[in-house]
This record gives C-alpha cells, sequence and structure tokens, in this order.
C-alpha cells in the first residue's frame, strides 16, 4: 500500500519569523509593491496563534503551523497576497481572481481601492480554512 500524500504544502522549516521574510520587503526593483503589502503579510502572521514563515518560490509565504495557506508578492504593475487553498473561501466582495482547482488570489494596485473588511475576512477565512485541515490530519 502507498503512503498517504497530504495536498498541503508542508514546510518543517518554516520559522516563526524569518529573517530573509524581512529582508524581501526591503529590497529589489519592485519595493514600493512589496511595501503595499506588508501590512497584508503581518495580517497573515496574525491568521493562525501557531503561525510560520518562510521564503518560498521566492515570496513571503505564511503557514499554520508548517502547513502553507498563502502569500504576497510584488510585480511591476500590481501587487498579489495568494490563498493556496483559495477555490474553497467563501468570498461573497468578490475579490479572489484565478481559474486554478485550488489557488486563487487578489491584486492590489497603486492608487486602486481595495475592500480592506472583505480581504481581512479572506485571510482570516484562510487561516482558519488550514487549521481545520491541520486538526482533520488532511
Amino acid at each position: 500500500m502507498l503512503p498517504r500524500v497530504s495536498p498541503l504544502f508542508r514546510f518543517p522549516a518554516a520559522a516563526r519569523r524569518d529573517p530573509d521574510v524581512e529582508a524581501w520587503f526591503g529590497c529589489g526593483d519592485n519595493e514600493p509593491l512589496r511595501r503595499l503589502v506588508l501590512p497584508w503579510f503581518e495580517a497573515l502572521r496574525a491568521a493562525d496563534p501557531d503561525a510560520r514563515e518562510l521564503i518560498h518560490d521566492g515570496r513571503p509565504t505564511a503557514c499554520a503551523g508548517d502547513a502553507a495557506f498563502a502569500y504576497v508578492d510584488a510585480f511591476s504593475g500590481h501587487a498579489a497576497i495568494g490563498f493556496f487553498q483559495g477555490a474553497g473561501l467563501p468570498d461573497p466582495a468578490g475579490l479572489l481572481e484565478g481559474a486554478g482547482k485550488q489557488m486563487r488570489h487578489v491584486k492590489l494596485r497603486w492608487g486602486e481601492a481595495v475592500n480592506e473588511a472583505a480581504l481581512r475576512t479572506l485571510i482570516l477565512a484562510a487561516g482558519r480554512d488550514m487549521r481545520s485541515r491541520l486538526d482533520r490530519g488532511d
């Protein structure tokens, strides 16, 4: 019998505070957009009592324990908050974009308002969702 493979992204090396994550926010060509998502990464850090983080695929990634639930990134024209299990999150405000099987993201642009309450609700829902997946043993 084959071992059961978890559908979750697991990162045992994730730390409570990763200095590489801190450094990411202060460097690079897209530094202003990186700073735009910094408060949202702080919200990701607060979304789970056992929040951990690391740089994965070049972007700050937030984990509930060792299971990744969200990331932030900055591009030339926008920043993004991505949710690894975003397709299953309730999104009554319609913030989530993407058509993948699981992942969804929210784009942030300079000068465009974002529904902050709805985004905070998404972030909390993503943290709770991942915590419940871990508690169930997914």
